[in-house]
């Protein structure tokens, strides 16, 4: 097996904090860095310039004769260390010059690879312009320190990174390209666009779903990445098989995402943070409902991005309003929805009774958020829970409160980072349409928290794999079955499992715990690096073979 001497691997999300890609990268650094030590460099778009980023530890002796070159070469770069875990390196890039270029750019792409760049709009510029700059890094480092004789991979996440990926490809022969879509953007595009995606997934065409849903572009990007790069991955099986339909192309490698549980906190760290999470969260609930809900009262939540359907926040929301009616709910519930909306700012009526340490009989007015919204008629979550008249009242044995916002630890009314908030809770949801992996349930379990998922998600599928048959909430994860078309029945199963978990013993709730956090370190990164080094070993065979015939 070939092993990589030096890898860079790019991605938006680089000291870049989005989603779920930061995520990806971040944990499975360290699990690298041990390895390689120091010869994996990350590529991001630099966005802090002169500022201080949280992520990002500027270290002006590394590669300080290469960073003079670079300049001259007309680069301008940051290089330094990524502030996770492993502290690898990690060289920022001001792509904003090549906006100037940004048609010549489009040209050379299309003649050499026949990428459809005229139907560009929104990111696609900016992403673009941002690959081409990391290109133009790993081609000024790889031509200042490395020759043919080291064995290096290019691994660009997602088609932000397409362009940098054909760049290397075309200039740079020698380099093993690896390409990870994480989603592909039009599969992405027909959920959003409430398309049934699965059940006609074998019948759509990718280039004309593209044309009707005005994806042409980076459709057309992903597609020619696909299709070019030395090795082409994702991260599922169900993602795996969209690839097949709407790229035409079947995946080389499928790399599942795993975790790193460094920062889970270790035994009494772990009871004592719960308690100051479970703690927060109740007081902020009783505070703005203006009740006196005990430690008994069972929290729930779910997160991740603010994809209303995608997500599956409106099943969610509906398994909520259908729990308020149900005879087998054996405790009260306070649910959770923790995406970030178009966030105002915090609400003074809520901080002012939290500073106030006292306890409340009346609620607050919209007793529904912590924050208000800047468009607070136009949100989904809100419509929907007005729509089911659900408002809180004192008789509810089911609460819900939005959390709108970031939980980074500075959102003014929680203030607590979201690993701190994730492991007060007694039971996750996320009820995913679409879900290529889905870090939220692995997270929840990492945190010995039990959740309930969908097999439309990739971790629901790799969960029911190694249980054998579909996973229950005493597994630690209940896994749906959710089609295109049985949303009521997915509503229904999430309610009875609440219901059901409210009932369970203590000796069969912590059992569910410990069996949460037993799978979850079968997903750690020491077990699934593995893939990563059988796609590194595909595409280095193939640049083996250009390098034999450029000699």
């Amino acid at each position: 097996m070939f092993i990589p001497d030096y890898i860079f691997e790019s991605s938006w999300e680089v000291c870049n904090k989005v989603g779920g890609i930061y995520t990806v990268l971040s944990t499975r650094a360290k699990t690298l860095q041990d390895t390689l030590h120091d010869k994996i460099i990350f590529i991001g778009p630099d966005f802090w310039k002169e500022k201080e980023s949280p992520y990002f530890k500027e270290d002006e002796k590394l590669f300080s004769d290469w960073k003079t070159k670079a300049v001259e070469e007309g680069l301008s770069v940051r290089i330094g260390r990524w502030s996770v875990p492993g502290e690898p390196i990690a060289i920022l890039v001001d792509f904003t010059p090549y906006f100037a270029d940004k048609d010549k750019i489009y040209t050379w792409l299309w003649q050499q690879y026949k990428v459809d760049s005229l139907h560009a709009y929104g990111d696609y510029d900016e992403a673009s312009m941002f690959s081409y700059a990391a290109a133009l890094v790993v081609e000024s480092f790889y031509n200042h320190y490395l020759d043919s004789s080291k064995r290096v991979i290019y691994h660009g996440n997602e088609w932000m990174t397409g362009l940098g990926l054909l760049y290397i490809n075309n200039k740079l022969p020698q380099i093993g390209t690896l390409f990870t879509t994480h989603a592909t953007s039009i599969g992405r595009s027909i959920a959003g666009n409430m398309k049934p995606l699965y059940d006609y997934l074998f019948a759509y065409n990718g280039d004309q779903m593209a044309d009707e849903l005005n994806m042409q572009s980076k459709h057309s990007i992903e597609k020619q990445t696909a299709w070019n790069v030395d090795c082409f991955t994702t991260v599922s099986d169900i993602t795996a098989n969209e690839c097949k339909e709407l790229l035409d192309k079947p995946v080389d490698v499928v790399l599942p995402n795993g975790f790193d549980n460094s920062f889970v906190p270790g035994a009494s760290m772990f009871t004592k943070k719960r308690k100051a999470a479970r703690k927060r969260l109740l007081d902020v609930a009783n505070a703005l409902l203006g009740e006196n809900l005990d430690d008994d009262t069972m929290i729930v939540s779910t997160s991740g991005r603010y994809e209303f359907r995608n997500k599956g926040i409106d099943v969610y929301i509906e398994s909520l309003n259908r729990l308020l009616r149900d005879k087998d709910l054996k405790k009260k519930v306070v649910a959770f929805i923790e995406v970030p909306g178009w966030v105002g700012e915090p609400r003074k009526d809520l901080t002012d009774r939290l500073e106030s340490a006292q306890s409340y009989d009346t609620p607050l007015d919209v007793p529904l958020i912590t924050h208000w919204l800047h468009e607070m008629t136009h949100d989904n979550t809100l419509s929907m829970l007005k729509y089911y008249d659900m408002h809180n009242r004192k008789e509810d044995n089911v609460k819900v409160i939005f959390l709108p916002c970031y939980l980074d630890g500075k959102d003014g009314v929680l203030n607590l980072s979201y690993y701190d908030v994730v492991l007060g809770n007694d039971l996750c949801v996320y009820p995913s349409y679409y879900e290529p992996w889905g870090y939220t349930p692995l997270e929840s379990i990492a945190f010995k928290v039990p959740c309930i998922t969908t097999d439309l998600a990739g971790f629901g599928l790799w969960a029911n794999t190694v249980k054998g048959s579909y996973s229950e909430i005493e597994d630690g994860v209940k896994v749906i079955h959710r089609t295109d078309y049985n949303y009521s029945e997915v509503a229904d199963v999430i309610k009875d499992t609440i219901a059901h978990y409210s009932s369970l013993p203590k000796k069969k709730i912590d059992e569910s715990r410990r069996n949460a956090d037993k799978l979850s370190k079968k997903a750690l990164w020491s077990e699934f690096i593995q893939f990563y080094y059988q796609s590194y070993d595909i595409a280095l065979q193939k640049a083996e073979e250009r390098k034999k015939n450029l000699i």
